[in-house]
């Protein structure tokens, strides 16, 4: 469906839920997000929360692949939720990455010169794919996107060079909430190497914590001077928005 996050064109749920696990999880919009899902009725959130917040468990719904757009979008699958989770069966992460080579390799794509969705996978628990059988068969998906959120140094040093272990399209952080300055000079290098692209912004909403406008600069900076595209989702005043296709401020 279309969504107001700026990096992307679409999300969509097919796993929902999650638990919280460093800083940046405090506020989590997600949880207050499925909270409101819940009490409206949808199915898929009635297990994943209660009043005191996420509760661990997972919600799954396959469907929304039979509702995707004709035309190619940037997709950002689980918005509300971690499609790592340590509580999402490999089963259906396989379907999950069975719709996606689909959509990527079907012949009758190819036939009409259609090009496939992106898809951008973003997580906080990167070991997951490490650790799994086969961490290289994400190189052969020319139309996924992976990223680790990172909301201050501890998390970026932590992730960071996990998700450099994973061959991907390409490879991005997130840095939002950004709660402190951040260095990623330890994480630039060649395509295929090191970070493609570096998404950041401020927290938002009710009991936000501060971002200064020159943490943002100087991250911004940093990938002026590594070639590295950039986007800011500060509501005002930002800086650029570029992403690994695009070029614009």
């Amino acid at each position: 469906m279309p969504t107001k996050i700026e990096w992307c064109d679409e999300t969509i749920n097919p796993i929902v839920g999650c638990s919280k696990i460093s800083d940046g999880c405090q506020n989590c919009y997600a949880e207050k997000m499925a909270w409101r899902l819940k009490c409206m009725g949808v199915p898929k959130y009635q297990d994943v929360v209660d009043k005191n917040g996420w509760t661990g468990k997972i919600g799954v719904d396959m469907s929304v692949f039979d509702k995707l757009p004709k035309t190619p979008k940037k997709i950002f699958v689980s918005s509300m939720g971690d499609l790592f989770h340590e509580n999402v069966t490999d089963k259906q992460l396989d379907s999950i990455f069975a719709n996606i080579a689909y959509d990527a390799f079907y012949p009758i794509s190819a036939l009409f010169n259609k090009q496939p969705h992106t898809y951008l996978l973003l997580t906080k628990r990167p070991e997951r794919i490490a650790n799994s059988p086969h961490p290289e068969h994400f190189a052969r998906w020319t139309n996924i996107w992976l990223g680790v959120t990172a909301e201050n140094q501890k998390r970026a040093d932590e992730r960071i060079p996990t998700l450099l272990q994973i061959p991907a399209a390409v490879r991005f952080v997130s840095i939002e909430p950004m709660l402190e300055p951040v260095d990623l000079d330890d994480f630039w290098g060649a395509p295929g190497v090191g970070l493609d692209w570096v998404i950041v912004g401020p927290e938002t909403g009710p009991g936000k914590r501060e971002c200064k406008p020159e943490w943002i600069r100087d991250l911004y900076e940093q990938c002026q001077e590594s070639g590295v595209p950039f986007f800011d989702k500060t509501k005002t005043n930002w800086i650029a928005r570029e992403s690994p296709n695009t070029k614009s401020q």
